[in-house]
């Protein structure tokens, strides 16, 4: 019997030669949505080979956009961007600014109309949320000013992007052509457009559109703030208490997906503000790590189709056609939005090696640009070539953003810094909390639900110990505890050599992800042959895989806790003679 497999074509071809193609750019120390995006063009139709289904790649990257806009949201922080806000807020829009007005000017000299020409210069202005975060988390930059800057920098940018996401229908409406006009009503933006028709002034009909744009986005905002901020989180905790993981997890996605269908069809907004602002106030519920952990799996599967479906709109022919173009729109990601952004940094008086890093972690673009692009194309107010210029661009900077980190890593160790860009023999934000014994202690990776009580009895014990962590809040309860904490993934070399594992007795993986932990004990095992390390595991797969790494010990928490209840058992009074008792 003949079924219509083009759903199932498209996500399993297309998850298996992502897969094939991030591993290869991991591999080659590049970020793997390179890879991402060279699977999507292996797949389109301007290679040669299997050509996956465009409107359901369309469909799919919709998906994919609502959940990486949620995931924005679910970590938005509004307490690090008000921590830095003198310099990321009027820098950020400074840069945008400028940014945005060089490719412009590009758009200008191809011969584009002025709705063409803003569209692009947007893409190319905002750098990717995931190709910052991993340079500054490899280089632990994260917890120092210069990384807060950067996170708040980024957020300004991200939150423009929404904005410019909302508004862009309606400006579409008002001074696009009849085609334009269709493609905006098409994507649900028909009220802005036919208030912009219905007026004869052009500048009257943009004041309209943009109006009733944000005449609906405050409905949505009041309304989310007022019945969303309540009732998403009571549902959270309501769904918790049943004490069911697979009800949590629908939970959390039904929230997401329903809240960006909803504002859409509601109030007349675009599904990825929807979904930023249900991430956002879930943000707010104590629950919100549990949320990002349980919803990130799907989240990073549909974010891969997204960019995915990226990659099978774009023609590597343009890099043959458009080489100077190419050239162009790469220089301003690298060269015209950096050396703003190092200006503007040293305008408002911070040290030179601080404008370079803020500089190098901007000098890319990703998924907002990406995102900004495809409804540039699906509206009719960005060519084809624009969209592949933003690509191309894309591609190029995030291959070339490792080697500026590089250079910059260079230029720090010259000027006695080490790749935080902090000179060690005068830091200036020290880490706070106790300072390490690094004498034969202990180190304790993971400081959760385990992780803390290990370190707790540790401690009542005596035994020295510092503890890693990559979540903020957990480094801080240590603090708090008055245990030396570094906050870091332990599979990161720098993280490692902070907790001095030459000088220690003892290392233990508290942690609930074995491939970090098999990758963290090897290290270890490297760093000192000696050391004692154990680990905890929750199935024998992981066991044998723990074991397979350098680890002494593994400890399977379901047989512990068989053994432990066993023992409770034949310590009542029914069942004592039992004890002495051979097993048959």
């Amino acid at each position: 019997m003949h079924h219509d497999t083009s759903l199932i074509d498209i996500i399993a071809v297309g998850l298996v030669v992502a897969f094939v193609f991030g591993a290869l750019a991991n591999r080659l120390r590049l970020s793997p949505l390179v890879g991402y995006l060279v699977a999507g063009m292996v797949v389109g139709p301007f290679t040669p080979g299997f050509v996956a289904d465009q409107d359901l790649a369309t469909q799919l990257s919709e998906l994919g956009v609502m959940l990486l806009m949620f995931g924005v949201g679910l970590h938005f922080s509004l307490e690090d961007l008000m921590s830095v806000r003198k310099i990321a807020v009027p820098g950020a829009i400074a840069q945008i600014a400028v940014a945005t007005a060089l490719g412009f000017g590009l758009a200008w000299w191809m011969g584009w109309n002025a709705l063409q020409g803003l569209v692009f210069g947007l893409a190319l202005s905002v750098a990717s949320t995931v190709v910052l975060l991993r340079a500054m988390e490899d280089r632990r930059m994260l917890d120092t000013n210069k990384g807060r800057i950067a996170v708040g920098w980024l957020i300004v940018e991200d939150l423009a992007m929404v904005l410019a996401l909302v508004l862009l229908p309606a400006l579409a409406g008002a001074l696009g052509d009849g085609a334009t006009a269709q493609a905006v009503a098409e994507a649900g933006g028909g009220a802005a457009v036919k208030a912009a028709q219905a007026e004869p002034n052009a500048w009257l009909s943009i004041a309209k559109a943009i109006g009733i744009t944000l005449l609906q986005v405050a409905a949505f905002v009041a309304v989310m703030l007022v019945v969303g901020r309540r009732v998403i989180p009571w549902t959270l905790e309501k769904v918790a208490a049943t004490g069911s993981r697979e009800l949590f997890t629908l939970s959390v996605l039904a929230i997401a997906l329903g809240v960006a269908f909803g504002s859409a069809r509601l109030f007349g907004v675009s599904f990825a503000l929807g979904a930023f602002f249900a991430g956002m106030l879930l943000n707010e519920s104590e629950l919100s790590h549990k949320a990002a952990s349980d919803s990130l799996p799907l989240r990073d599967a549909f974010a891969v189709l997204f960019f995915v479906s990226v990659g099978m709109l774009f023609d590597p022919a343009i890099l043959v056609t458009y080489p100077l173009q190419v050239l162009a729109s790469f220089l301003i990601i690298v060269v015209g939005k950096s050396a703003a952004a190092y200006l503007i940094v040293r305008a408002f008086g911070h040290p030179k090696g601080t404008a370079l890093t803020i500089s190098a972690s901007l000098a890319q673009i990703g998924e907002f640009s990406f995102i900004l692009a495809g409804l540039g194309l699906s509206l009719k107010i960005l060519p084809q070539q624009g969209h592949d210029l933003i690509l191309a661009g894309a591609l190029l900077s995030i291959v070339a953003n490792p080697f500026l980190f590089t250079a910059l890593d260079a230029w720090n160790r010259r000027h006695g810094m080490n790749t935080a860009g902090v000179t060690p023999a005068a830091e200036p934000e020290p880490r706070p909390g106790p300072p390490l014994e690094a004498h034969e202690h202990a180190i304790v990776i993971g400081y959760g639900r385990v992780g803390s009580h290990l370190a707790r009895l540790l401690r009542e014990r005596g035994v020295p110990l510092v503890v890693i962590d990559d979540n903020r809040d957990n480094v801080e309860r240590a603090h708090a505890a008055g245990i030396a904490a570094i906050r870091g993934s332990a599979a990161a070399d720098a993280v490692l050599a902070e907790a001095q594992p030459d000088k220690a007795r003892i290392a233990v993986l508290a942690i609930a992800q074995p491939l970090e932990a098999g990758e963290a004990i090897a290290k270890l095992r490297a760093l000192n042959p000696n050391l004692t390390v154990l680990a905890r595991a929750h199935s024998e797969a992981e066991v044998a895989h723990l074991l397979a790494h350098g680890a002494d010990g593994a400890v399977l928490a379901e047989r512990e806790l068989a053994h432990s209840l066993a023992e409770m058992i034949l310590a009542t009074p029914p069942y004592r003679a039992l004890r002495v008792q051979p097993v048959p």
